[in-house]
């Protein structure tokens, strides 16, 4: 039996960097894919990376759906052409990969789907009205998922980190402030890449075949208040 094949999007950059390093040296295949290999976006973007994935490995064990991006703005002022790209890439694209590697993780008989989801899918925050809705909406996403799955193999989890140092969160603090930005944290501090990479790891290891259905998080006290 082969490696254990694993599909991580958003794979360049921040979190999808660490987790990638971080499974690669668990020996797992890592198919990792970001912006300039499709456009997650699309259905036709999603099913690629999932045909991609079984061409290059002849198998897929686990999707680690991990893209995404920020736009701040009040309601009253939030772009609709930026709501309909924030849920079509946080919450519709983790959909699509479940769907198009459906078969390929039930083939497996190990299948984990791990969503790199956020603090704001358990709380929320003013003017981040599209990316607040898509993570809690792929919350309910993950619960129904490990339902479905549950009969045929499959465990389903979300990640939910506060605010990690990556270029997203770099861009924050540069506009508002380290203080601003850390502020719900109740430990003020931001979490590294490599922690939500090693969470991730377990979840997709042995010891994380019982956890499934449930938001998993990592927020550094943020969602005790």
């Amino acid at each position: 039996m082969g490696a254990r094949v694993a599909l991580v999007t958003g794979s360049r950059g921040g979190i999808g960097t660490a987790v990638v390093s971080r499974l690669e040296g668990d020996g797992w295949t890592v198919h990792g894919v970001d912006v300039d290999d499709a456009d997650l976006a699309t259905r036709e973007g999603n099913r690629a990376v999932v045909d991609a994935a079984l061409a290059a490995h002849g198998r897929l064990d686990a999707i680690v759906p991990n893209a995404g991006f920020q736009h701040l703005a009040p309601v009253r002022e939030f772009p609709e052409e930026e709501w309909d790209r924030l849920l079509a890439v946080l919450l519709t694209s983790p959909f699509l990969l479940a769907r198009y590697a459906w078969d390929a993780l039930v083939a497996s008989g190990d299948g984990r789907i791990c969503v790199i989801a956020s603090a704001h899918a358990l709380t929320a925050s003013p003017f981040k009205a599209g990316y607040v809705s898509a993570k809690h909406g792929v919350l309910g996403l993950v619960k129904t998922l490990a339902l479905e799955g549950a009969e045929v193999g499959i465990a389903a989890t979300a990640v939910c980190p506060a605010f990690v140092r990556t270029p997203l969160a770099e861009r924050q603090i540069e506009e508002r402030g380290l203080d601003a930005v850390i502020e719900p944290h109740a430990v003020k501090r931001l979490l590294e890449p490599g922690e939500v990479a090693d969470l991730v790891a377990y979840l997709l290891g042995p010891s994380g075949r019982g956890i499934t259905g449930v938001p998993v998080p990592i927020d550094l006290g943020w969602t005790a208040r």
